[in-house]
């Protein structure tokens, strides 16, 4: 059944990091049978800001032809794993904007019964990951949905130490997501996928 999950992973990147680990979940998401849609939402910053960040430039070049994300990847979507830096402990602005446009959706039930997980990542260790998505699962309360966590279902998040979600601490940019950061997020996708394809099939039966 998991081949007939659709998953969107919708994310904000400034600078690469959080891109890496929507990659890392769209991979997971494809080997456990998934079709995947792969969606940035809109920046937000002013052009200058961005200049003047050369990581920040030489990012929004590299990722130019993703897709930007719009409601209808969410009402298509039987699986939302969004990913989003964290800023003071909450979501990007970016990210926010784009759940904020969904009203019209969630009037309508169209976002209930869905799956949704979620990673980050921070500057510093113990930036505010765990504030971060449980803010971002706050949203999924009100749109009725079903979050799914990487919980400690295996060995390895003993190592990675995150129950609520994918994280990485970034050291301000200057350190990309390892494996044990990797893993976690791969460990994220497939069980949203496999706990979303029981659902579906379940509300089907």
């Amino acid at each position: 059944m998991a081949a007939q999950v659709k998953v969107a992973v919708i994310y904000y990147s400034a600078t690469g990091i959080t891109y890496q680990m929507a990659q890392a979940a769209c991979e997971a998401a494809g080997e456990a049978g998934a079709e995947v849609r792969l969606r940035k939402v809109r920046e937000l910053a002013p052009d200058e800001a961005i200049r003047s960040n050369s990581g920040w430039q030489a990012h929004r070049m590299e990722t130019q032809d993703v897709e930007e994300a719009q409601p209808d990847d969410l009402s298509w979507a039987d699986v939302v794993i969004f990913g989003s830096p964290t800023r003071y402990g909450l979501v990007a602005a970016q990210l926010k904007q784009f759940i904020d446009t969904t009203g019209p959706l969630w009037a309508q039930g169209a976002l209930a019964n869905k799956v949704y997980s979620a990673f980050t990542s921070t500057a510093t260790e113990h930036g505010g990951q765990e504030s971060t998505l449980l803010s971002l699962f706050h949203v999924f309360y009100h749109w009725g949905g079903i979050v799914v966590t990487p919980g400690y279902t295996e060995p390895s998040q003993f190592t990675a130490g995150n129950p609520y979600g994918a994280s990485h601490t970034s050291n301000n940019g200057e350190t990309a997501p390892d494996h044990v950061a990797l893993g976690a997020v791969a460990l994220t996708a497939k069980r949203a996928v496999r706990i979303g394809a029981a659902l579906k099939q379940g509300m089907a039966a």
